[in-house]
């Protein structure tokens, strides 16, 4: 939601942060891997440290990093449909190694499932869409995109040990910021299924 309301500015953002990747060489593929492994590192020193805030900060890092491989695209002029595709497959592996790495720490299965479960339907009820009929990226600003669920998340684990929360609200930032991506990311991917159902069914 963010991103298509303002996506010229994000894209500068990116751009400018990209040039020094841009210029080494490193191409947008590379960069997508490189995002992938930050994200693995960061999960499995989290198995080590346990700290809700390295891991918070790490991933903020890591995804950020993630997000130069299309500014790098852009300013090397090399921009292909691989390249996107193996973005968005990547994107999911990302968020699945941050849930399970907060699970088996936490114990917090089902809602860590039911996160993940949700954020991997927001990306495919868009794109099984596509399969169907073209669509327009700029018609699908939704509620939990994946930029949302990425500061919701990292957030969520930074806050943990600074907030303390009422036993009555799960006493921990990161267990509500979980219950929070858990139901508003199921929630988008209702949104996109009417969305797509009414285009699909042809009622613009």
């Amino acid at each position: 939601m963010l991103d298509g309301f303002s996506k010229a500015r994000i894209d500068r953002f990116w751009d400018a942060l990209a040039q020094p990747l841009a210029r080494s060489g490193l191409t947008p593929n590379q960069v997508t891997w490189l995002g992938l492994l930050l994200v693995l590192a960061n999960c499995a020193f989290y198995l080590w440290h346990r700290s809700s805030i390295l891991l918070g900060l790490g991933l903020a890092v890591a995804f950020a990093f993630d997000s130069l491989d299309g500014a790098v695209a852009r300013l090397q002029g090399t921009s292909s449909r691989y390249g996107g595709y193996l973005d968005a497959v990547i994107d999911r592996y990302q968020e699945i190694a941050a849930y399970l790495a907060i699970a088996w720490i936490e114990g917090w299965w089902p809602v860590c499932f039911l996160a993940a479960t949700g954020s991997l339907l927001v990306s495919y009820t868009k794109a099984r869409t596509a399969i169907e009929m073209p669509i327009d990226n700029a018609r699908w600003p939704d509620l939990m995109e994946r930029l949302e669920r990425i500061i919701v998340l990292c957030a969520a684990l930074v806050l943990d040990s600074l907030i303390p929360l009422p036993a009555a609200l799960g006493g921990r930032v990161l267990l509500a910021g979980l219950v929070i991506l858990a139901v508003l990311t199921h929630l988008t991917a209702v949104q996109r299924f009417r969305r797509a159902r009414r285009l699909l069914l042809g009622d613009r």
